[in-house]
């Protein structure tokens, strides 16, 4: 794209070295300590069980964004990966899970379909700011985020997404070992999947997919091919001009080149299914699916995403030939020539907790915000009949 301390609710809220270690050899070798850039909830209850969240900056403005929002019945997950600027990432945590709150409400459930009724009025709200803001600042139509968003409702889990963030499953198998399942589809152009859709859905545009710099970019511009934001490729109002030469079109835009329909996967949570790790795609550039799911299983609860995010920055710095102390030294917005914003939520699922009536702390949490605010993930009478399982 444009591209550890026991069990405890204390949170890690600035730099690492200020925690204390679990023992001698929890983490020595991950070579975190004293990050300003790297945020952390080292562990927090949820509805369902536990979970660690963990952010590390490194562009100039925090481009991703990303919250937890736990009630007496449900969790809520966000992940929004922005390129371009930190405001369609910032618009999608300000919007996205109050939109859901109140379909929900209305509805008296939750669903697929209220999940793309919240995605679609998330767009059609920052769509109307660029509107607003067009005349001003005509580059706020080449903003735009990735969106994944998880919700566990009662067992049933709902996973929605836009762009290549990442949600992957642990679970374990017959043999009893830990195994990696992908609960999203990566909607990039790398994929050939990907560039034979936006073939079919634009075959009269010879350049709808084009190699660029070795990469393949839609319009040889852009890596996703589903975000919020982005109007300029979504609708022909918001064209940029040509003193704008990274994102003009050389032709009319007839018809949208991004979508902002979101794939959806929905299961019942199932008793062999351990955790879900949510992340942003500064992740899974350096960790695959089943590293990321070991590393989960094979060490303590306690700071697990940060783990996971330091795992991935080291692997960085190793292929860019620094080393974390150096990196560490580096000025704001300098880190992105060695990795991206990166943003985990590890989301643990105790089955025993399901039918549980023990009170669990009505938190909201978001990523880089120290304060934790409560939140209003909780109504009345959901009538979970409507659902629907399996993955579109």
């Amino acid at each position: 794209m444009f591209s550890w301390l026991g069990r405890t609710a204390s949170s890690c809220l600035r730099p690492l070295g200020r925690y204390a270690r679990m023992n001698k050899d929890d983490d020595d070798s991950l070579g975190g300590e004293d990050d300003a850039r790297l945020w952390c909830k080292d562990l927090e209850k949820h509805s369902h069980g536990e979970f660690s969240f963990a952010v590390v900056q490194a562009n100039e403005l925090l481009e991703d964004q990303s919250q937890v929002e736990t009630g007496q019945h449900a969790t809520f997950v966000g992940v929004y990966d922005g390129h371009g600027g930190p405001e369609a990432s910032r618009f999608i945590c300000d919007h996205l899970f109050n939109n859901l709150i109140r379909l929900a409400r209305e509805n008296g459930t939750i669903s697929e379909d209220i999940l793309r009724n919240a995605f679609s009025e998330t767009e059609d709200g920052f769509l109307t700011l660029v509107r607003r803001a067009y005349e001003i600042k005509p580059l706020i139509a080449a903003i735009g985020s990735c969106c994944l968003v998880g919700v566990i409702w009662k067992g049933t889990l709902f996973v929605a997404n836009l762009g290549d963030s990442r949600a992957v499953l642990g679970s374990v198998n017959r043999l009893n070992k830990i195994v990696a399942e992908q609960l999203t589809k990566d909607h990039n152009a790398s994929l050939e999947e990907v560039r034979r859709e936006l073939r079919s859905l634009h075959p009269e545009d010879s350049h709808i997919v084009v190699m660029k710099q070795g990469v393949w970019r839609i319009k040889g511009i852009i890596q996703v091919s589903r975000s919020i934001g982005d109007a300029y490729l979504k609708r022909p109002e918001f064209a940029l001009d040509p003193s704008f030469p990274r994102f003009h079109l050389h032709e009319p835009l007839h018809q949208p080149v991004l979508r902002s329909d979101p794939s959806i996967c929905t299961r019942v949570l199932q008793p062999n299914d351990k955790f879900l790790i949510f992340a942003s795609d500064g992740l899974w550039e350096y960790l695959t699916n089943e590293d990321a799911v070991d590393i989960v299983h094979n060490n303590p609860r306690v700071g697990i995403a940060r783990r996971l995010l330091i795992s991935a920055i080291n692997q960085a710095c190793k292929k860019r030939r620094v080393t974390y102390n150096e990196l560490k030294k580096f000025d704001k917005g300098m880190r992105r020539h060695i990795h991206d914003d990166i943003s985990v939520v590890v989301i643990f699922i105790d089955h025993e907790m399901f039918e549980n009536k023990a009170s669990v702390p009505d938190l909201s949490v978001r990523g880089f915000v120290d304060t934790i605010g409560p939140s209003n993930f909780n109504f009345p009478h959901v009538n979970q009949s409507v659902l629907s399982e399996g993955c579109s």
